[in-house]
């Protein structure tokens, strides 16, 4: 008997049933069952499942003679079904990656409910992934399972079957079934929501809700949706069945006027000259099933109203007036917007013609006020006190062209507005975002999924205008140059945000893990993705989840990735957090694929573990510079399964992935001492020659993460914890440069 029965009913899904059986048969949790169901389908999907079901024994092909609509499909998949579970999915929506693993995971640790509710997103054609907007009312506080009446919010999410999965004996004990219709989630989602006598909660998106252009059975225009009508009769039909569920009509008969009312308010849903009927029937339903003494919501009275009185002409001028007052209040702002953008164009014209400031500088990064920048900005405070310095956030206020024309100092990351006119007298300094792995620059030429339609023209137009580019090594100043020709200087004294590893104490390392929430005696993994693209969603290569399983409880992780973090009471969502920096020292170790973080992360000199599963794909769509894989900074995992075992074994901390690290620091980390800021200043700015001088890698004594990793590296008490987990069984990576036995 397998964990889950996935039923797939498939008609007119042939462009997307591939991605669909796909993503259910690659799920990390393989105990499962998929019954797809070809509803007599016209186009080639009953083959498609023909195809799956010859090559995966788990696919089990259902074609019905006639077509049935897609709750009797469902029901016919139903009565195939041997899973302890059922789980729905139309054929042109997918799973998630490990969306099974964490619903089974959720099953168990409730004890077993009948139903386990979880989230979904929508899916556009453009590549824009939404989360469900309700999601709030999945939160995993409180006690599980519970009743609907503990957690009546449940019933504000999209009544659908695809976002639960449901125990079979409870609905084959219930006797639930889909009806036909246009609407058959609904008769059978409020019923099952009510019975069930358990209920848990998954707060994770599970499914991609694909939605289509045209072709969407509820965006069609037809009187087929006068079906709802029918269907919440069954609703009520049911609840008038169980007394017990009495309590319930009030809260059905509102959210029933609300469907009523999206249905009616669509232009595309009802056809010319149906809407008086549909609103008249609506205002017989609403007389039927009102509840008599229960207040409607101050929010919702007026729609309760034309609905009871069957006013549909009266809502169709409000819709009107409505979307009138809509189209006038954006054209006034579209109005207001080039007006303003007039004024600020002429005021910094006027700006412009005023004296420079030799006593102003103002900073920007691209991600709001950190990176290089900060660390420059404070050592302007600290070496040239006289120096005014602020920092540019809003380009649409007159403050800011104003600093920006007035300024005699121009400090960023990334590049200032392309109406910048830079003035004789302004110095503008390019302090880059990093060492480079993944092409730059000019290099993006060739590479047009990583340039994403960048102006190489405009490029050039700004690097026109630096005056210096920071460099953290000799790799950076030979690529700079090359990727970004032009007439500045490189100063190549390191990058000013790594000058907070070598100044940072034991101290300021227990201050950021206790605000992080880090527990004590934990080794705590920052796991730092870069961007992919090649990929339009940006998901975590890993289950961190599964990870964190596996390693057992004295590993946590701070996750800072680029898409969606996974929730656990083990993983820190740290992707809003300011400060890479600090991040960094709160950390024990750093997980990481292609992200330029590890460069300035060897400056800690803690261990570095390289995740390179799509090493290919990542070099054909961005291009790098190096094969990371034959000079990395310490051990490398192909696979999850891989790095599972390096953090198991203790090779994440061994030997040869210390040398392999010393070997990288040599390389890149040979300026960054703690005084690359200072250096810049002194030359830039006091116009000093005889600079701090470098001090050795062999002399820096960056401090340690902690206590814990200290007693682990040295042999203490806690390497016995940190030892091999009995469930990482995977076998060592082989090959020359991945980590050997050597502890």
């Amino acid at each position: 008997m397998p964990r889950f029965s996935v039923i797939v009913p498939a008609y007119k899904v042939q462009a997307y049933l591939h991605e669909c059986l796909e993503s259910v048969l690659s799920q990390s949790y393989p105990d499962l069952e998929v019954i797809a169901v070809d509803d007599c389908s016209p186009d080639g999907s009953g083959a498609i499942i023909d195809e799956f079901a010859a090559r995966d024994p788990r696919v089990r092909p259902l074609h019905l003679a006639e077509n049935q609509g897609l709750g009797r499909a469902r029901n016919a998949g139903m009565e195939q079904a041997t899973g302890d579970y059922l789980v729905f999915l139309d054929g042109d929506d997918t799973l998630t990656p490990h969306a099974l693993r964490s619903i089974a995971d959720r099953l168990k640790e409730t004890g077993e409910p009948d139903v386990i509710v979880y989230d979904y997103a929508r899916t556009y054609w453009s590549g824009e992934t939404v989360r469900n907007v309700v999601a709030v009312q999945l939160a995993e506080q409180g006690p599980a399972p519970f009743r609907l009446e503990d957690r009546p919010g449940l019933l504000q999410l999209l009544m659908v079957a695809w976002n639960k999965a449901y125990r079979r004996e409870f609905v084959e004990r219930e006797g639930f079934a889909f009806p036909p219709g246009y609407y058959e989630d609904t008769p059978w989602t409020f019923p099952v929501l009510m019975a069930a006598e358990s209920i848990t909660t998954l707060d994770r998106v599970c499914v991609h809700y694909r939605q289509r252009r045209q072709g969407n059975i509820l965006g069609t225009t037809s009187r087929k949706h006068f079906d709802l009508f029918e269907q919440y009769d069954r609703v009520f039909a049911f609840v008038d069945a169980r007394p017990e569920l009495t309590r319930w009509r009030p809260v059905l008969f509102r959210r029933m006027v609300d469907h009523l009312t999206k249905v009616f308010a669509r232009r595309d849903r009802l056809p010319r000259g149906s809407r008086a009927e549909f609103m008249r029937r609506a205002r017989s339903h609403y007389r039927r099933y009102r509840v008599p003494g229960h207040p409607v919501p101050l929010r919702s009275r007026l729609r309760h109203t034309l609905v009871r009185w069957g006013l549909h002409r009266t809502y169709r001028t409000l819709q009107l007036t409505a979307a009138g007052h809509r189209r006038t209040a954006k054209l006034a702002v579209k109005l207001l917007r080039t007006v303003r953008a007039l004024a600020l164009r002429l005021h910094y014209r006027v700006q412009l013609r005023l004296p420079l400031r030799s006593d102003r500088a103002v900073f920007t990064a691209h991600d709001g006020r950190g990176c290089n920048p900060a660390a420059l900005e404070e050592a302007f405070r600290t070496l040239v006190p006289h120096i005014r310095t602020a920092w540019l956030a809003r380009p649409d206020t007159a403050a800011y062209w104003t600093a920006l024309a007035r300024s005699k100092y121009l400090v960023n990351n990334t590049d200032f507005e392309p109406r910048l006119v830079k003035r004789r007298g302004q110095v503008l300094i390019q302090t880059q975002q990093g060492t480079p792995l993944g092409h730059m620059g000019l290099d993006l030429q060739e590479r047009p999924a990583a340039a994403r339609g960048l102006d190489f023209e405009q490029l050039l137009r700004g690097v026109d205008k630096w005056d210096y580019v920071l460099s953290a090594n000799r790799h950076s100043t030979l690529t700079w140059e090359r990727v970004h020709p032009g007439c500045y200087t490189t100063l190549e004294y390191g990058s000013p945000r790594n000058d907070a590893f070598q100044k940072a104490t034991s101290a300021d390392v227990t201050r950021v893990r206790d605000s992080l929430g880090i527990p004590q005696d934990t080794v705590a993994i920052l796991y730092a993705p870069t961007h992919r693209d090649y990929r339009r969603t940006q998901l975590s290569p890993l289950d961190l989840e599964r990870v964190l399983h596996r390693l057992g409880p004295r590993f946590v992780v701070l996750a800072r990735t680029h898409g969606p973090v996974p929730h656990g009471p083990r993983v820190i969502d740290v992707t809003g957090h300011p400060s890479i920096e600090q991040l960094a020292l709160a950390s024990d170790a750093l997980v990481t694929d292609y992200s330029s973080l590890m460069f300035d992360y060897a400056n800690l000199d803690r261990p570095i573990v390289v995740h390179a599963e799509d090493w290919e794909a990542y070099e054909a769509a961005r291009g790098t510079y190096f094969d990371l894989r034959s000079f990395p900074p310490g051990a490398v995992a192909r696979s999850e399964d891989e790095l599972i075992d390096i953090f198991a074994t203790g090779h994440w901390r061994g030997s040869r992935s210390t040398q392999l690290r010393s070997a990288f620091r040599e390389r890149f980390c040979a300026y960054d001492d703690g005084r690359a800021a200072e250096r810049v200043v002194r030359h830039v700015v006091l116009g000093e020659t005889g600079l701090p001088s470098v001090i050795p890698l062999d002399q820096r004594h960056p401090v340690p993460s902690s206590p814990t990793l200290e007693s682990a590296q040295a042999g203490g008490p806690p390497s016995a914890t940190l030892s091999r987990s009995p469930q990482a069984t995977v076998p060592q990576p082989t090959g020359p440069l991945t980590v050997t036995d050597t502890l």
